[in-house]
């Protein structure tokens, strides 16, 4: 019996430890925010960026496809819809595309970086209900492939520099403003801006590139506007799974075909995903949001050193954001074997996109496919990638002043750092800089966030508007 009494003793300390933290575990302070009322000219800030919607700045990989005369005109058009940047700024233009403008500050010791990037994809206009390329303004939403990705940015930066310079205002310190014609294809634009900065010993004190957004019922349990600052951004490869064979005709098949070979390949590495780790980025979203979730779920967060193979497991069950903020994820997206369906393929090939945890790396992860799938008859090789990015600082000034425009931009909202799944030109700059971050400065619903890249891309002009108002409360900070 008194065994009994000692493990009900035991268990009944165990719920209490549980309780206690998870009734400690309460909202840290948020972010400073400043009830300054920002006035901008709503109708020009909304024009300019029709007409820079309007450039067929689509990049592909194949050049020979690019309109190099759309990309001049939009630069040659932006001294006319901004001239007091370009009265009183510098602007330099780097090969492939890079564009470098430099507001002078009253110091010159810390510098602030603001990016974007203004090629777009390329568009299937045929499936878009307005013209992708028209900039239609209707009920209050303009359509246009670049609204959201990052034509906006450009507009948002620039038009919040217009108003600020009208007003007299000089920052602190020097202002850069680095735009890329390449980055939907990993063009050059990006790092010879980095590595200007790099030959002429400029120290970086904030870079601020696309990245997360406002956005709400994403993280579980909370119900208020979550503002989510990448810290960091996952790597990418992308691998060829090959297997061969002697091919033959289809009437009279042999096992271990290459095809049989490569889906016996695919469902282990399907069946054994990678392993989960709790990164930096992902610890303080937790430690963040976390605090504001639910009871249940803020016991989950607050006890993680208890709840964490729960959470795995509600991961790799669910898929989807929250299982890629925790490891590296595998998505097979192409196939090839035979041409013709009664032959036999002698050589098949599958073809996997990979985002790389910050706990791994390209070497790693190919390693882990090689030990997973353990086949002879299966060769796996990388085709292209990158590591994973460097990840910035949180407990310092220049994370503050993100976190505070984004705050004090959209009220109500919870500032937290997060890991970007996605690439972007910033990763360039972590070989010179450990303070980049990655917000676009936009409210999206998922129904919004799943126009980017695809059909019918729009944005709300309220939001449009938020996106200048957010960079000029940054620049006020700088």
């Amino acid at each position: 019996m008194i065994y009994l009494y000692i493990f009900l003793g035991l268990v009944a300390l165990f719920l209490a430890v549980l309780i206690i933290r998870t009734l400690n575990f309460k909202p840290k302070a948020n972010a400073q925010v400043f009830d300054e009322e920002i006035t901008l000219n709503n109708d020009r800030v909304i024009e300019n960026l029709r007409t820079l919607v309007r450039f067929k700045t689509v990049s592909y990989r194949d050049g020979s496809l690019e309109d190099d005369a759309e990309f001049q005109a939009l630069l040659n058009e932006l001294p006319k819809l901004y001239p007091n940047v370009y009265k009183t700024c510098t602007q330099t233009l780097m090969d492939d595309r890079g564009v470098l403008i430099l507001w002078q500050g009253k110091k010159h010791d810390a510098p602030s970086v603001m990016m974007a990037h203004y090629d777009v994809v390329p568009v299937n206009e045929e499936l878009w209900d307005k013209p992708p390329f028209e900039a239609v303004l209707e009920d209050g939403v303009i359509w246009g492939r670049g609204t959201l990705d990052t034509k906006v940015t450009v507009n948002g930066i620039l038009s919040a520099a217009e108003k600020l310079i009208a007003d007299g205002f000089v920052p602190e310190n020097d202002i850069y403003f680095a735009f890329s014609g390449g980055e939907e294809i990993n063009g050059k634009g990006a790092v010879n801006i980095v590595d200007y900065f790099e030959k002429n010993n400029i120290e970086l004190a904030l870079v601020i590139d696309e990245g997360g957004a406002v956005v709400e019922n994403v993280f579980p349990g909370v119900s208020k506007p979550c503002g989510l600052i990448g810290i960091a951004e996952k790597g990418l490869m992308d691998v060829l799974y090959t297997s061969k064979s002697a091919g033959g005709h289809a009437s009279a098949p042999k096992p271990n075909s290459p095809i049989v070979n490569l889906s016996k390949a695919i469902l282990k590495v399907e069946n054994k995903p990678f392993k989960m780790h709790l990164t930096k980025p992902v610890k303080e979203m937790f430690d963040t949001l976390g605090r504001h979730s639910s009871f249940v779920f803020r016991m989950i967060f607050a006890n993680l050193w208890c709840f964490s193979p729960v959470l795995n497991m509600l991961c790799k069950m669910q898929g989807g954001e929250l299982n890629a903020l925790m490891r590296t994820t595998t998505a097979f997206t192409q196939a090839k074997g035979s041409a013709a369906s009664n032959v036999i393929p002698p050589e098949a090939q599958f073809v996997s996109n990979m985002r790389l945890n910050p706990a791994d790396t390209m070497d790693s992860a190919l390693q882990y496919l090689k030990k997973t799938v353990n086949d002879d008859r299966v060769e796996i090789t990388k085709i292209h990638g990158m590591n994973p990015s460097r990840i910035s600082q949180t407990n310092c000034e220049a994370y503050d002043k993100v976190a505070s425009s984004v705050v004090s931009t959209w009220k109500g909202s919870i500032a937290a750092p997060y890991l970007m799944m996605q690439c972007s030109d910033s990763r360039h700059y972590g070989r010179i800089s450990d303070k980049v971050y990655r917000f676009s400065a936009m409210d999206l619903t998922s129904e919004e966030r799943a126009t980017i890249h695809g059909n019918n891309e729009r944005i709300r002009v309220e939001t449009a508007l938020k996106a200048a108002e957010f960079y000029v409360r940054l620049m006020k900070q700088c």
